[in-house]
């Protein structure tokens, strides 16, 4: 299924040259092991130009750790908000233990995450927003014997600046984003030289509802 698009979602005008290689770069990227890429259907209304991937977290017994959703979006005029030809928007959800749910901190904690991400990789990036979420499920009636769950779920989007070539650097805004979703999935931090270990969420215990 093609996730690129034209305004009215379909293929019919020529695809910008910068906004092909981009896709390009991100249909070439390779996360960690545990991380599991998939193109899918990209939104046909926010730009003239959209391309989609929705991730999955899994440990190895194959549990769900964590989903998200990264949106590359372009606009070859230039959108006022966005100060840019380029925005990446995201969506990343986890279950939680109920005492890390209750952390009065944790909204900024998964924050400082993806930002200290982009610190990390020196990646230019502006007009950066975005909520943390937490909630809690109880279950009553002819569910009482679920356990209660808290999921968190954390919405962001900025703006990649573009390298002289008029290209962003989106492999490299894949790979903090990545490690976000790493994070929030309670994954063990994958070092590399020079890189420092970051902390994560403890792993959840039990399979999710």
């Amino acid at each position: 299924m093609a996730a690129a698009h034209g305004t009215d979602g379909t293929n019919s005008q020529k695809t910008p040259a910068d906004f092909g290689a981009a896709v390009a770069s991100l249909r070439a990227a390779r996360p960690r092991p545990e991380i599991e890429l998939t193109v899918t259907r990209a939104p046909q209304r926010l730009a003239p130009w959209a391309f989609a991937l929705e991730a999955a977290v899994c440990d190895g017994d194959g549990e769900d750790l964590a989903d998200g959703r990264l949106v590359l979006l372009h606009d070859p005029e230039g959108h006022e908000a966005w100060k840019g030809r380029f925005r990446l928007v995201s969506l990343v959800r986890a279950e939680l233990e109920p005492e890390l749910a209750a952390d009065p901190l944790l909204p900024e904690v998964c924050w400082s995450w993806l930002t200290g991400a982009f610190t990390a990789r020196g990646l230019a990036h502006g007009e950066a927003g975005g909520t943390v979420t937490r909630a809690s499920s109880h279950y009553f009636g002819g569910l009482r014997e679920r356990p209660s769950a808290s999921q968190i779920e954390m919405r962001a989007s900025w703006t990649p600046r573009e390298s002289p070539s008029g290209v962003p650097d989106v492999t490299a805004h894949l790979a903090a984003w990545c490690e976000l979703l790493s994070q929030i999935a309670g994954l063990p931090p994958a070092t590399g030289p020079g890189e420092a270990a970051v902390v994560s969420l403890p792993q959840r215990r039990g399979p999710r509802s």
